[in-house]
């Protein structure tokens, strides 16, 4: 069965490139956000098994919009993937309910190895 993502970040190209990446590895990618506002409306009509979600957004910030998905969906698989890889911020994500956190720039091998590893 193949699981369903939706990419969360401000740059085109990088969801170009998680797309591309995750497509080659077997995921379906239901929805694409540039916004926390697009992430919410996304997240209720899309359904998707995994969020990549990006820190830094237009609107929002990423460990604000984290606390929202789960508080709308616990059972939400969220990975942050940001450039910001300090040590405090990684684990906050990961206290307010990130199930992994990929830091930018990132190989394909990574992203896969992550995704892999996420418990269903």
């Amino acid at each position: 069965m193949s699981r369903t993502v939706m990419i969360v970040d401000d740059s085109l190209f990088m969801r170009k490139i998680l797309r591309g990446i995750l497509v080659e590895k077997g995921y379906i990618v239901v929805a694409e956000a540039a916004s926390g506002i697009e992430t919410m409306k996304n997240l209720h009509t899309k359904h998707p098994d995994i969020i990549i979600l990006d820190i830094i957004l237009p609107d929002s910030n990423g460990l604000d919009l984290l606390e929202s998905i789960i508080s709308a969906c616990p059972d939400s698989r969220i990975v942050v993937c940001s450039s910001i890889g300090q040590a405090q911020v990684i684990q906050k994500s990961l206290d307010l309910g990130a199930k992994a956190f990929i830091q930018k720039p990132f190989t394909p091998e990574k992203v896969a190895e992550v995704l892999e590893n996420l418990e269903y």
